[in-house]
């Protein structure tokens, strides 16, 4: 992909195809992308369905034995290849050692998670010990605001987004009730400008400044579940910060499709699930982050045994030896089975870097809304076409490799001969479908069988 760097998607795909001598928007670009892609070798690591694995494929419509057009990875990753053998291992070694795995082996259970957390440090731009992997999202979520979130009579609102993920949102509510206030007068929520799907920067910002006085946490996501925006982080926690605020971030569908720089952005803390682009499973391990710098301030308000220094955790006399930073906040050992799980995935992450997964994620997504806009963009002399609005910014930029895309017609019939074609993705009522094309095992072809398949589905449900 570096040849392509410095250049605007259009200009790449328009000097691929005049090398060519085919159009932009044909299947030999797409072919060509991916002979040039340094990165396809990374799709052979992960298990791909094919088109008859999936339920709702009708193979009257379609070749079963392909592989499927698998663009939800924002939902749930594919499984590396390796899970299998690493879950196995454990599985022999307990049936062979018994308890004698919790201190014996290549991953011994009372602290294999913390052998893979330099690999997630180096996804999340973070430092080993900021970093713990452990819980669920909402439970780490919920752990750190115990500890963030110190309500005063002038300095007790959370600011976030007003469509936030459901979890943020129950959250943050009930941190809020736990303090005995009100949410109504606690919950500060940002909306888009009417008329506007995505929130403005400037917006954001300015809320901040004006406000901020008033505000104790700033809680926002990395990457926004629904339209798919990426927030400025970066300005965002130096606004915060500036007016006094603690900033965190919810990283669940920023972390492994962005690059992420936590710790130089200064961010207090953050916390992600790992089954969406870091591919560990459903309900998969969660991590979570705190900045070094609040390591002897920011204490757990809720403590377990796992957060005491492990050198003197088994001698078992009830008196904490707090780990510092993030790893006191640790309750208990974790899954092995999980672990596995994410060890199997992060190995592959270890393979590349954000930064080269980024760059194919520019392209791969930009090729994406360039035939999004050639063929389905609104036309006024077809009144009655179907078309399609992307609702996510169209600044590179500000997203990530997501796109939301709104229909002018009702979304589900059009989803469902999708999905009988064999076209793994997501669907949103009332008529979003939310597109993934995730750099790590996904191809250019993969996005141009996309596009063929919608024009396909399309053409069935008008019908």
């Amino acid at each position: 992909m570096d040849q392509f760097v410095g250049s605007t998607v259009t200009e790449s795909l328009e000097r691929v195809s005049a090398l060519l001598g085919c159009s932009p928007n044909s299947a030999e670009v797409a072919a060509y992308l991916d002979k040039h892609d340094t990165l396809r070798h990374l799709r052979e690591e992960f298990l791909m369905p094919t088109i008859s694995d999936l339920p709702p494929s009708d193979l009257s419509l379609v070749d079963g034995s392909k592989e499927c057009i698998y663009l939800v990875g924002n939902s749930l990753g594919l499984q590396p290849k390796m899970a299998r053998k690493y879950v196995g291992e454990e599985l022999e070694k307990w049936a062979k050692m018994g308890v004698h795995g919790h201190l014996e082996g290549s991953r011994p259970w009372a602290w294999a998670e913390n052998n893979i957390e330099e690999l997630m440090a180096d996804v999340v731009g973070a430092k080993t010990e900021e970093v713990a992997l452990m819980n669920g999202l909402t439970v780490n979520l919920h752990l750190l605001l115990l500890s963030f979130y110190k309500p005063t009579a002038a300095r007790h609102r959370i600011l976030l987004e007003d469509k936030a993920f459901p979890s943020d949102h129950y959250a943050v509510e009930s941190q809020i009730r736990l303090r005995g206030l009100d949410p109504e007068k606690s919950m500060l929520l940002l909306s888009p400008r009417p008329g506007e799907e995505t929130l403005r920067t400037e917006d954001i910002l300015e809320v901040i400044e004006k406000e901020g006085d008033s505000i104790a946490v700033v809680m926002f996501s990395g990457v926004q579940y629904y339209t798919g925006q990426l927030f400025d982080m970066a300005a965002i926690t130096e606004a915060s910060q500036k007016k006094g605020c603690y900033v965190g971030f919810d990283c669940a569908h920023a972390v492994g499709n962005v690059e992420l720089k936590l710790h130089d952005w200064g961010v207090d803390f953050a916390c992600w699930c790992s089954y969406k682009y870091v591919n560990s499973g459903a309900g998969g391990l969660a991590g979570a982050f705190m900045h070094e710098k609040h390591k002897d301030t920011i204490k757990p308000a809720l403590l377990g045994w796992w957060g005491h220094d492990v050198k003197t955790r088994f001698q078992m006399n009830n008196e904490m030896e707090l780990q510092p930073g993030l790893s006191g906040f640790r309750l208990s050992n974790q899954p092995i089975q999980l672990v596995c799980l994410l060890q199997a995935s992060l190995e592959v992450f270890k393979m590349t870097s954000m930064q080269a997964l980024r760059r194919k994620s520019l392209l791969l997504t930009g090729y994406l809304e360039y035939l999004i806009q050639h063929y389905y963009t609104e036309d006024p002399t077809q009144p009655h076409k179907p078309h399609v609005r992307i609702i996510t910014p169209c600044d590179p930029q500000q997203r990530g490799c997501q796109l939301s895309l709104c229909f002018s017609v009702p979304i589900r019939t059009i989803f469902q001969e999708l999905e009988k074609r064999g076209v793994a993705c997501d669907m949103r009522e009332p008529s979003v479908l939310r597109v993934a094309p995730v750099p790590l095992y996904n191809s250019f072809s993969d996005v141009h069988r996309f596009i063929e398949t919608l024009g396909s589905a399309l053409a069935a449900s008008s019908q």
